[in-house]
């Protein structure tokens, strides 16, 4: 775009991004205000899990963003039905049942089957809520021989994700995380899923958001 003559400075495209990513997150916003986001049901099962998304240094040295020091995690509910993925992404402070099963209880259907690795806060707790609770033992194998259930959906998608955030180095500061999250989420649940792909969603929500 610089060559090209569209924007004169990487820091002009940086501003252009930040715009974009704001429409982006307007549009998930106003989405999620009228229609909620809610993965599951009886047509689709859902995996959770937990992961860092901690800013990367070049061979462990320069400034340590926040992101880094405070060592959060990206709790992620994926709902899967045959080649479409939902993702709901949230920063949280810790692991724990406090902070992981009111996300659940919020975002999953009641009576969902929810897949998980067997991180203690999920053991016995969301099947009292009312779900159909499979695991997988990774210190063993990655698929569970009995149920044939796994955790690789999600594992899969954790590395595309975080490819996205890094390639854009968008996880210095919790507040720039949180815009890519919710960009990603925007991509799956709004871009792919307008009859022009991600671009037509794009300069749809442009036209609405700064409309004369």
């Amino acid at each position: 775009m610089i060559s090209d003559g569209i924007a004169g400075s990487s820091r002009t495209l940086s501003r252009m991004a930040k715009c974009l990513r704001n429409v982006c997150k307007n549009s998930m916003d106003s989405f999620i205000r009228d229609k909620g986001q809610r993965v599951g049901g009886r047509t689709e099962f859902t995996v959770i899990d937990e992961s860092h998304f901690r800013h990367k240094r070049k061979y462990g040295r320069g400034r340590a963003g926040q992101t880094w020091r405070r060592k959060k995690w990206v709790f992620g509910i994926l709902g899967v039905r045959g080649q479409t993925r939902r993702p709901v992404l949230r920063l949280v402070e810790h692991r724990s049942r406090r902070a992981l099963l009111p996300l659940v209880r919020r975002h999953v259907r009641q009576g969902s089957t929810i897949i998980s690795d067997e991180w203690r806060a999920y053991r016995g707790a969301l099947s009292d809520m009312g779900y159909i609770h499979l695991t997988v033992n990774h210190s063993r194998n990655f698929v569970n021989s009995h149920t044939g259930a796994h955790t690789q959906h999600l594992e899969r998608a954790w590395s595309s994700y975080k490819g996205h955030v890094w390639r854009l180095r968008g996880n210095r500061t919790e507040s720039i995380l949180i815009e890519h999250l919710k960009l990603i989420e925007w991509t799956y649940w709004l871009g792919k899923c307008h009859r022009d792909g991600p671009l037509g969603r794009l300069l749809k929500d442009i036209r609405k958001l700064f409309s004369v």
